[in-house]
């Protein structure tokens, strides 16, 4: 008779269920069905009657003045997190980061961001990235690195502009 063979500690919860393993807890909440049933709930779990538009909590609480957006924001950055612990490439993760951003950014905006925020759907876009690398690694990474490039150059400008403006504002200053 063989004595007790040795389990290592990270496959004990898969030989015997009741043994938690604390790697493991929180694997439901990255489970496809789980993160589609999120992104349902955050943007589409409600339609506007007489039409094809639907929307989430993520546009009701985008409607509390100051927090509800950062909220929204938060509650959005579970399907990028998925995605990294999922082997999403650095690249994918940056534009999941980026339509958060937009979503939270434009969302802030009283009024016109709300629209903005219920016709932007950051996180059904996330799932959609999400997915698609998972069905197809190396499908969308040239699409991915142009947006990025694009959202880089409107950076660029963003932060441009103020130094621009402020050396326009030195010269008239001299030239008076």
């Amino acid at each position: 008779m063989a004595g007790p063979e040795y389990i290592p500690p990270n496959a004990r919860s898969a030989v015997n269920p009741q043994t938690p393993d604390r790697w493991n807890r929180g694997a439901w909440l990255f489970r496809d069905e789980t993160l589609h049933a999120l992104e349902v709930l955050l943007d589409e779990a409600f339609p506007i009657p007489g039409t094809r538009f639907r929307f989430g909590i993520d546009g009701i609480i985008g409607l509390v003045p100051g927090v509800g957006d950062v909220l929204a924001g938060l509650l959005s950055l579970v399907i990028p997190l998925a995605g990294w612990f999922r082997g999403v490439p650095y690249v994918t993760l940056a534009r999941m980061a980026a339509n958060i951003a937009i979503g939270v950014l434009v969302g802030s905006i009283p009024l016109f961001g709300d629209i903005f925020d219920i016709a932007w759907k950051a996180n059904r876009r996330n799932y959609n990235l999400l997915r698609l690398h998972l069905v197809e690694p190396h499908r969308h990474t040239g699409r991915d690195w142009g947006f990025l490039l694009l959202l880089a150059g409107l950076l660029a400008g963003v932060f441009a502009l103020p130094v621009i403006v402020f050396v326009w504002l030195i010269s008239w200053l001299l030239g008076r």
